[in-house]
């Protein structure tokens, strides 16, 4: 396709990429300091993007926020930051071509008949020829991905039946679906691994098959274990995880590197963030996060 170009094709690029529906908290942390070490430990590129492409479920001042906290974090990235209210333009590039091509078509369905189906889309509106007003867009799924390699925790079978549903590409309200918008931009970006929590697993496939249709080149995927509060729940925005300390980053950033397995750095307290970040980059290996207990090799 003409409509994005990459760059860099030939290097590691990885990247962060939050939405600004609040502060990062200790699970934020996790995805961010592993992708920034898997970049940093292959002399690679660590790219920032915010993915602000859904107003109402965002807070104000929350993605100055997150950029401030990586900084005091120690985590700085490389280029300007890509700000998705920004793309779109590239989105509507890409649905206009998945139209074209006829791999997309418009749904008036609602929630209640998908739930009366069983919760998954059959595909009713696929031969209507439905018009675009109060509709969403659907992908016209035909190769879909049912399962695919992590270099981390191995093959993954998806449920089939998500995998081979018309999946939205762009909500009935305007919106920009985050699969599109996550696909688009990380081809857009370069990025040649994805590194983040494995609550984003499910939707990999669907990216993938997206991937697909467009011609690309799919990039590797890691998904690493997700930090959990005494509940067993896992630390989210939505369950109100606290916001990252604003003091003194260092404890936190040694907790993070054990909570992924990583080797002792001694007498930390001695150094900077600078170089207690330069000390985790030399020892980092994904092999050792492997050995966390909270992993499954199935999407459940």
């Amino acid at each position: 396709m003409l409509f994005v170009s990459t760059m860099f094709e030939s290097h590691y690029i990885g990247r962060f990429a939050p939405s600004p529906s609040g502060e990062l908290h200790f699970g934020s942390l996790i995805a961010a300091l592993g992708s920034y070490l898997q970049a940093r430990a292959r002399r690679g590129i660590w790219r920032v993007r915010i993915e602000d492409i859904d107003p109402p479920r965002e807070v104000p001042g929350a993605a100055n926020a997150i950029l401030r906290q990586l900084e005091h974090y120690g985590l700085h990235w490389d280029g300007d930051v890509l700000w998705q209210s920004q793309r779109h333009e590239a989105y509507r590039e890409a649905l206009a071509w998945l139209h074209e091509h006829n791999l997309s078509y418009y749904c008036t369905c609602t929630r209640a008949r998908i739930q009366s189906v069983g919760g998954i889309y059959d595909g009713h509106c696929r031969r209507l020829h439905q018009h675009a007003d109060n509709a969403a867009v659907r992908l016209r799924q035909q190769h879909p991905v049912v399962s695919f390699y992590d270099n981390l925790r191995g093959e993954i079978h998806a449920d089939e039946r998500l995998a081979r549903e018309d999946f939205i590409i762009h909500r009935r309200d305007g919106l920009f679906a985050y699969n599109l918008a996550v696909v688009v931009d990380d081809h857009f970006q370069g990025i040649t691994e994805i590194v983040r929590g494995a609550d984003l697993i499910e939707p990999t496939v669907r990216q993938i098959s997206l991937y697909q249709q467009f011609g690309w080149q799919t990039p590797d995927y890691v998904h690493l274990p997700l930090a959990r509060n005494a509940q067993g729940d896992k630390l989210s925005k939505q369950n109100h995880a606290p916001a990252l300390p604003e003091g003194d980053p260092r404890p936190v950033i040694i907790e993070a590197l054990r909570f992924l397995h990583q080797p002792d750095i001694g007498a930390w307290q001695d150094l900077s963030v600078a170089e207690l970040l330069r000390r985790a980059i030399d020892n980092w290996s994904l092999e050792h996060v492997a050995e966390n207990p909270s992993f499954s090799n199935a999407l459940r």
